[in-house]
């Protein structure tokens, strides 16, 4: 099956491209709702993430406290390399698991980080949705209410717009309405599907 290695720097719109392949009956697997999955009571991410971070990361409840975890890692790269060690091993193979389970021609694993990660070798294509960056601003500063600086500590987090488009099979422009981003979404669909009959013809 042909994966889509769905990426984009934050406010670029990736949400809205995926629920755009969804309405195309195109498989979805999510890495940031995996993310949520693992760290669930009972899984092994959650017991290495307090053995690693302490007791005191957890809520009384046994459930992973989110915002402490957050603020711990924020401003520590070392502590946020602790935690991406333990995540991202474990939510890349809940995707694979996912998708070896899938029906479809393809489907596309939406991956915030995908080439921060260094995780294109599990996707066949690379497709970055992309805005201009005064455009993410000000989609940010209207849909979480963050500010400059907290933008601006985000942005320093994830791949430059033009390295990240640099590394892109396929490019989504996400600058005008939703109209323009579903006429990009049925012209790779089409291509796509071309694209897996093609594999499962020459047997890949």
């Amino acid at each position: 099956m042909l994966i889509i290695g769905l990426t984009g720097g934050i406010g670029s719109g990736k949400s809205a491209v995926c629920a755009l392949f969804s309405e195309l009956d195109v498989p979805v697997i999510d890495a940031d709702v995996i993310a949520r999955l693992v760290v669930e009571p009972g899984q092994p991410a959650l017991e290495q993430i307090r053995a690693t971070f302490g007791d005191e990361i957890l809520t009384p409840d046994g459930l992973l406290d989110r915002a402490r975890l957050r603020a711990l890692i924020f401003a520590n790269p070392a502590k946020r390399k602790q935690l991406e060690a333990i995540l991202h091993p474990a939510i890349r193979r809940e995707m694979l698991i996912q998708a070896a389970q899938v029906q479809a021609p393809y489907c596309v694993f939406a991956i915030p980080l995908l080439i921060e990660v260094g995780q294109t070798d599990m996707v066949d294509r690379v497709l970055v949705v992309d805005a201009p960056d005064a455009l993410r601003r000000q989609r940010l500063k209207q849909r979480d209410g963050l500010d400059d600086a907290q933008i601006d500590a985000i942005f320093a987090a994830q791949l430059e717009r033009i390295a990240r488009l640099a590394q892109a099979d396929d490019i989504i422009h996400n600058a005008a309405d939703l109209a323009h981003l579903r006429a990009q979404v049925l012209d790779l669909h089409d291509c796509y599907l071309k694209l897996a009959q093609l594999e499962k013809f020459q047997g890949k």
